[in-house]
């Protein structure tokens, strides 16, 4: 399996961006992101990927949120959370999309994904559930949970 690096904020990885297929108004809000952190020399960029030669075949976004506003957990605590997962066409079937999960998952730590483009059964597939405390606020943005042993919902 190739291995997952963090991408460079930079205006290659900027480009490599545009071959997604979901590259609209949600990826120019990313590739603004990745040029603003590059006007301000910000070197802990949130997007990681898989390489494929030279090729970026797989990325998703990826930070880390404060259980604060509208808590999911009891007692809060912060999450992950998965945004802008996507293996580009070619590529998919190799198990890039699952590396990239896994390697999220290693981090021991509540995780939020906000799915699109249909891969809600993706999701579920690799263990993430939707969030029942609050349906309605949690499917607008189309979000499932997945949680180590030992993290409890909000009920």
């Amino acid at each position: 399996m190739s291995e997952i690096k963090r991408l460079p904020i930079n205006y290659k990885t900027a480009e490599e961006f545009k071959k997604f297929r979901e590259y609209g108004a949600q990826e120019l809000q990313m590739q603004e992101e990745l040029e603003g952190n590059m006007i301000d020399a910000d070197t802990d960029s949130p997007f990681y990927g898989i390489y494929v030669g030279e090729n970026l075949a797989a990325r998703m976004c990826l930070f880390k949120k404060e259980d604060t506003d509208q808590p999911i957990f009891e007692p809060p605590h912060d999450y992950l959370v998965i945004w802008k997962l996507e293996v580009l066409e070619k590529y998919r079937g190799r198990g890039f999309g699952t590396a990239l999960i896994d390697y999220v998952k290693k981090q021991d730590m509540p995780i939020k994904a906000i799915s699109r483009q249909n891969a809600r059964s993706f999701f579920e597939k690799n263990g993430f559930e939707t969030l029942k405390y609050d349906i309605e606020r949690d499917l607008a943005d189309d979000a499932l949970i997945w949680y180590p042993e030992g993290y409890s919902l909000k009920q």
